[in-house]
């Protein structure tokens, strides 16, 4: 009997999700997926809740918006009471702008997913995280109190937050990751790459590099660079003749992708991918991915890592070399499996079975 079907002989829990559906990118990305997955282990709730980060506006992402459509399940908004076997709240950082969280939570194990990272290169904390923790373990009564990073690199920046917090001895931290779900349809690479360059991101000024980045990364002698989610960029009047700047949702992701050969992403020195979702669905559209190493680690052999002032060797090489180009994509998917629903599945397998006693 595998631990699905152990779940499903016992009385099926009561899993409650609390999100603030308004995020745009990766986090409301990621919660989507996994309801889809989570759907299949118990009797599900979603409670979404009002944050100042996002003011009033009632407006929930839409690939949100569209799994709950299919799953047939309604978005409570601001309950007053949450009461389920487990509780999974994910991205605590919304509510770094709260002065309380108005809900009152009551669960075996509230599991709290912790898409941001608690600490920025150099040290600083990465949002409000005593705050934001805080306003949480007042409102909660439950057994268990758990962080769930989603990578390697998010893992530690908690880590190192509890290290020097008195809320250490509140939380404790799942030894395996909540990693983001990616979609592991995967797209075959170009017969010929051609120096077609782009990047995509939500356009916060911490997603992008400097300026004298971003020229060395898309420079006049490509054949194109596109860069979606350049809203800040056109809003300053930044302009090059030899880029083509399109605002969030201008175009489809699959649109972009079928526009260039090769993903560049760099981020601002002060700000570090506490995942990197952009990067899977790049690897999953068959493109070579160039990146920072510190974003590289999450992934292994499937990206490329180098800096800046490194990218147009590296293109060049690939361009003239489209067999080696073909063996790095074929690398990269690879690493994909990993990030597969059927591996969420196991893992959330685990964490169910080990909390609720149930053999496997």
């Amino acid at each position: 009997m595998t631990a699905l079907e152990a779940i499903n002989c016992s009385v099926r829990p009561k899993i409650a999700y609390i999100i603030e559906p308004r995020f745009s990118g990766g986090t409301s990305a990621a919660v989507a997926a996994e309801l889809r997955v989570a759907v299949d282990f118990g009797t599900l709730e979603v409670h979404a809740i009002t944050s100042r980060t996002f003011g009033e506006n009632q407006s929930v992402a839409p690939a949100l918006r569209q799994v709950l459509d299919e799953l047939h399940i309604p978005l409570i908004w601001d309950a007053p009471r949450i009461s389920a076997d487990y509780v999974i709240l994910h991205n605590p950082s919304f509510l770094k702008f709260n002065e309380a969280l108005n809900t009152k939570v009551f669960a075996r194990d509230l599991i709290v997913v912790t898409h941001e990272n608690f600490l920025r290169p150099g040290g600083e904390e990465g949002f409000d995280v005593s705050g934001c923790l805080n306003q949480i373990e007042a409102s909660s009564f439950v057994l268990k109190r758990t962080l769930a990073p989603i990578s390697p690199h998010n893992r530690k920046t908690v880590n190192d937050w509890l290290d020097s917090s008195r809320l250490a001895r509140q939380w404790r931290v799942r030894d395996t990751d909540w990693f983001n779900i990616c979609h592991t349809d995967v797209s075959p690479p170009c017969e010929k790459p051609q120096d077609r360059r782009g990047r995509h991101s939500r356009p916060g000024f911490e997603k992008f590099p400097s300026l004298s980045d971003l020229d060395m990364c898309f420079p006049e002698h490509s054949q194109s660079n596109v860069i979606l989610g350049a809203d800040a960029m056109l809003n300053a009047g930044v302009l090059r003749a030899h880029w083509t700047l399109l605002p969030f949702d201008a175009i489809s992701v699959d649109e972009f992708f079928g526009m260039i050969d090769f993903y560049v992403y760099f981020t601002a020195p002060t700000w570090q991918e506490s995942f990197g979702r952009v990067v899977t669905e790049a690897l999953a559209a068959g493109k070579v991915v160039l990146t920072n190493p510190e974003t590289g680690a999450n992934f292994g052999d499937g990206v490329l890592t180098c800096h800046p002032g490194d990218v147009d060797r590296v293109i060049s090489d690939l361009v003239a070399d489209p067999q080696r180009y073909h063996e790095q994509v074929s690398r990269s998917q690879k690493v994909l499996e990993r990030y597969s629903a059927e591996s969420f599945r196991a893992m959330l397998s685990n964490v169910l079975t080990a909390e609720s006693g149930v053999m496997k």
